[in-house]
């Protein structure tokens, strides 16, 4: 596999474009899954999608927060493809401010000033046509979504949101909002659950291979093994 990443303009949202291509090899027309459509990177990733023909099979999201989702419904409708997402966020689609809290000086005050700055309004958001949730099942039974010939594993891990999934394809953790470098998700927003993020952390996160890389949803890469000997959280 190889993974792209376009750092959105608001709330820098890391957004992957994973491609099923070797990692050092062609990757040309090769079918992909686009991850986390932030604010703001849809230009981009269209470009980068067409420059090298690649064929997008998928939208997808780690959690249902709008930073992580605003941009969903240009890519699925320039690429023909749905946005897949757990059913416990899928919600959030039809309300992404509402379900952030709109409390004064609170989150959601802070990203409408963010996407004022790239002159977007809460009312540009679009859900996309074509939305298909996915469960702990996943698409065969086992947790694994398929996307033309890309295949993710899907865990869920509840504690940021209700359906906070990490996705896992070939020694690469994409992990939204639930790991970071040094740090975890916020578990203080609607939705969120300290005690979820706990058995989350315990019975998810350090199971996992501590050979993987992770992207996290915003900041700089790590590791699993880093953030099991290091990150706080999971001491």
């Amino acid at each position: 596999m190889q993974v792209h990443l376009v750092v959105a303009p608001v709330f820098a949202t890391n957004c992957c474009v994973v491609v099923d291509a070797p990692a050092d090899g062609d990757a040309a027309g090769a079918d992909a899954v686009v991850v986390d459509a932030g604010a703001g990177v849809a230009e981009t990733v269209i470009a980068l999608v067409r420059e090298h023909g690649w064929r997008v099979r998928a939208v997808l999201a780690t959690h249902g927060h709008v930073d992580h989702t605003w941009d969903a419904a240009a890519l699925c409708e320039a690429f023909d493809a749905p946005l897949r997402i757990h059913t416990a966020d899928a919600y959030r689609l039809a309300d992404p401010f509402g379900t952030l809290g709109l409390t004064a000086g609170g989150v959601s005050d802070a990203l409408c000033l963010a996407l004022a700055g790239l002159g977007l309004r809460p009312e540009d958001y679009r859900v996309p046509a074509d939305v298909v949730p996915f469960d702990g099942a996943g698409d065969d039974g086992d947790g694994t979504l398929v996307a033309g010939s890309v295949r993710l594993r899907a865990l869920h891990a509840p504690g940021h949101t209700e359906g906070a999934t990490l996705y896992e394809a070939d020694g690469v953790l994409l992990a939204g909002d639930v790991l970071f470098a040094g740090g975890i998700g916020r578990t203080d927003l609607p939705g969120g659950d300290d005690a979820a993020m706990r058995a989350t952390l315990r019975d998810v996160v350090r199971r996992l291979d501590p050979a993987l890389a992770v992207v996290p949803g915003h900041g700089p890469t790590t590791t699993v093994a880093r953030e099991l000997d290091g990150n706080p959280y999971l001491a």
